[in-house]
């Protein structure tokens, strides 16, 4: 099987049917389970070797010096283990081999973090002239500076070593909110089965509900939509106590380390003002107009009395919808990211040749899709579940713009910088799908093939602008009622998303009692303040990707170093040094004049018809 075609009986394909060169090539990480067994053992004894150096690391700089070797030794040895494991596991979430693996893993990460907790609090124990002194008197040491600046502007929230043990014991607990909403959702649920289009029996899955929901057939829209929230009605209040959960535990580190609120300690990590999601927040709830505007369009040229949430994602324009292969993906992507130059162009397509991304939904794999992330001294992976739509093809841009971003930081970073901040983790990623985007609108040969296309950017304006600013104002908004001892029953949360779901989209749109319940199927919802990066993130790729039109080769070397930075630069300076400033409100508001500018391009040209 070389697409993801549904079985004779409608079920999803197994793992097996797929052809090697459509899946994961995890030999390149571990050749066998006895490599990982070797590395699991070596970093289980070496994580002792952390008490010779506790109450020495004030001693001298050499001293400091062995001891961060040592330690990145151990953690780029540990990164394969946690990164292998959770690669294996998302292919098959019944797995219990995996799943197994993926456990033992996170116990061992707890081990090394409880093991190494005294290092932070020892280190801001120095005086802080002495410990610099370290630091600007040795030249190995001295590309550690912005590292050692970084941790001592956190140093009110970090503890003495007896609570930072504490509180690295209790990382599992905090994680097994996410953890468990994961297996319920990806493994345990069991959606019901409808008819599609032709009047055969499907079973609904994540993959399948997306797809869905862009289809022509209204009534098909409605009982897969109908269907696929049917579980998390069932079980309501078991997702409920999961989200909750979730609230508590962060709510806990937040204040244990001092932080005024979650929302603060979420942003500290990454240095970035409150400020800047209290404007973004502000910016769109006084700029949705065209969001309105957007619904009443579709609602009158799909002619329809009632505007429902299940409405929302169906083509305008059907005519033009098309099948994209997955080899139709890699040919648009290599043509559409020219702009980029050449070498970036080689790089993709070394990720295209070499078991990079795993492509197809089967039977027990992670929904969605996502790009695994810096793993220090290997290549990153990219999860798919193709379905041959166009959205798939914005989703592999999308993905490979994170990957592209990874591997650029791994390879031009040292170990200690070869990450980068979530805040700047959309950038790449919103800026492939926006140069995506033009490329196709300027290959378009008819209006109805450039309505479709508009329609598909202000679709992207939709979902990654104003939806994840609603998610991030309706997180806000729980986290603090949480805080506040405010209760939060399945109910209350249901009708606060609601009423953000409706004020968003304006009176033209009927808001269903599924949808009011989407807070149950957000897994981001458990990332603590992530989404909001989205919005901010889309709004600077919008910024830069106009740099790149303007400016060319500066605007692009720009952009690359950019990419090739990881942390070693705070993420709202970096932004600023490729042109998108948001200190400022003006990217934010700039996205909503773009949707009106967009809209009047569309209302134009269908005007013509």
């Amino acid at each position: 099987m070389t697409v993801n075609e549904k079985n004779a009986d409608g079920k999803l394909p197994l793992r097996e049917q797929i052809e090697e060169k459509y899946k994961w090539g995890l030999t390149d990480i571990y050749e066998s389970i006895d490599k990982f067994e070797e590395d699991f053992k070596w970093v289980e004894g070496a994580i002792k070797n952390y008490r010779k150096f506790e109450g020495a690391l004030g001693q001298s700089a050499e001293i400091l010096l062995e001891f961060i070797k040592f330690d990145e030794e151990l953690r780029i040895t540990y990164g394969r283990l946690v990164r292998y494991s959770l690669l294996s596991k998302d292919l098959d979430l019944a797995d219990e081999k995996f799943q197994a693996l993926y456990e033992r893993a996170n116990n061992l990460g707890t081990k090394l973090e409880t093991e190494s907790a005294f290092v932070d609090p020892e280190l801001l124990a120095i005086p802080e002239d002495k410990f610099l002194g370290f630091v600007d008197s040795n030249d190995e040491l001295k590309i550690y500076r912005h590292r050692f600046d970084d941790l001592l502007r956190m140093k009110p929230h970090i503890l003495s070593k007896e609570v930072e043990e504490i509180l690295s014991l209790s990382g599992p607990l905090q994680q097994n909110p996410y953890d468990t909403y994961s297996l319920f959702s990806n493994a345990d649920i069991k959606f019901p089965t409808v008819k599609d289009e032709q009047g055969n029996e499907i079973d609904i899955s994540h993959g399948r509900y997306y797809v869905a929901l862009e289809s022509t057939d209204r009534e098909y829209r409605k009982r897969v939509y109908k269907g696929f929230y049917s579980p998390f009605k069932d079980y309501k209040n078991t997702v409920g106590a999961m989200f909750t959960g979730n609230l508590k535990a962060s709510l806990f580190d937040a204040k244990v380390r001092k932080f005024k609120s979650n929302r603060e300690a979420a942003l500290a990590v990454n240095n970035i003002p409150e400020a800047v999601y209290d404007n973004l927040v502000n910016s769109v709830n006084d700029n949705l107009q065209p969001l309105h505007r957007w619904g009443k369009l579709k609602k009158k040229v799909l002619g329809l009395d009632e505007l429902h949430p299940y409405d929302t994602y169906v083509t305008l324009f059907p005519s033009v919808t098309q099948y994209y292969s997955y080899e139709d993906g890699i040919r648009i992507l290599l043509d559409g990211l020219k702009p980029l130059g050449d070498i970036y162009l080689k790089d993709l397509q070394t990720a295209f040749n070499n078991r990079w991304i795993d492509v197809f939904e089967t039977k027990g794999k992670r929904s969605g899709a996502y790009s695994s992330g810096v793993t220090y001294g290997f290549h990153p992976y990219v999860l798919l579940n193709w379905n041959n739509t166009l959205n798939d093809v914005f989703v592999f841009a999308h993905e490979m713009g994170h990957n592209m971003h990874s591997y650029y930081t791994e390879q031009k970073q040292p170990f200690v910088y070869a990450n980068y901040s979530i805040f700047i983790a959309e950038v790449a990623s919103t800026l492939n799908e926006a140069m995506l985007l033009d490329y196709l609108m300027k290959k378009s040969k008819s209006k109805d093939e450039k309505l479709y296309l508009i329609e598909k950017y202000l679709n992207n304006i939709t979902t990654t602008f104003y939806r994840q600013t609603r998610f991030a104002e309706f997180e806000n908004v729980v986290h603090t009622m949480h805080q506040n001892d405010e209760p939060l029953t399945p109910e209350i949360l249901s009708s606060i998303f609601g009423k953000m779901y409706q004020r968003h989209w304006g009176d033209e749109m009927v808001v269903d009692e599924e949808e009011a319940m989407s807070w149950c199927r957000i897994p981001h919802f458990y990332y603590q303040f992530y989404v909001y990066q989205y919005a901010t993130s889309f709004a600077a790729s919008e910024k830069i990707a106009e740099k790149l039109k303007e400016e060319g080769k500066p605007a692009i070397d720009k952009y690359l170093n950019f990419l090739k930075s990881g942390s070693s630069v705070y993420p709202i300076d970096l932004l600023k040094e490729t042109g998108a400033d948001l200190y400022s409100a003006e990217p934010i508001i700039a996205v909503a004049n773009k949707m009106n500018y967009l809209l009047d391009q569309m209302e134009a040209l269908l005007a013509e018809k």
